[in-house]
């Protein structure tokens, strides 16, 4: 399995009642990490894109709240799209993944959860240096 296949859609199975769904996320229950941070992206202009960066060892989870955007993975070598546009499953993304969000429908909402609090140094804000790295991590196992 490539280093790409790790990041998948997690169903996130939702309750349905007269009043309403409901969907429960739990850190190490329905995701692979301990929720440490929760952010979200919203009112972001028409045609606009963001993230744009790697990191090392943070992993998260998105989710289309409402709306839809296109998450784009990439591992320093291949690239793939993911359309998210519904609240009952996320995009798991790994540590040593390069990260962009984009195509963001109007309205949307996309929150993300965390596996760490913020730490600047464990961003890759330059692609070429992510890329590097990317590499010297996979030659490491």
């Amino acid at each position: 399995m490539n280093k790409l296949d790790e990041c998948r859609l997690i169903d996130l199975p939702p309750h349905h009642d007269v009043r309403g769904n409901l969907s429960v996320i739990e850190g190490g229950v329905h995701i692979p990490f301990d929720i440490a941070r929760v952010y979200y992206l919203y009112d972001v202009p028409g045609g606009s894109a963001r993230a744009g960066h790697g990191h090392i060892e943070l992993q998260q989870l998105f989710v289309a709240m409402s709306g839809s955007f296109d998450v784009i993975v990439d591992d320093g070598v291949n690239r793939k799209r993911v359309h998210l546009n519904r609240s009952y499953y996320g995009l798991y993304v790994p540590g040593m993944m390069w990260r962009e969000v984009e195509n963001f429908s109007s309205g949307a909402v996309c929150v993300v959860m965390a596996s760490t609090r913020y730490d600047p140094h464990d961003y890759f804000h330059d692609y070429s240096e992510f890329a590097a790295a990317a590499q010297q991590h996979r030659q490491r196992g």
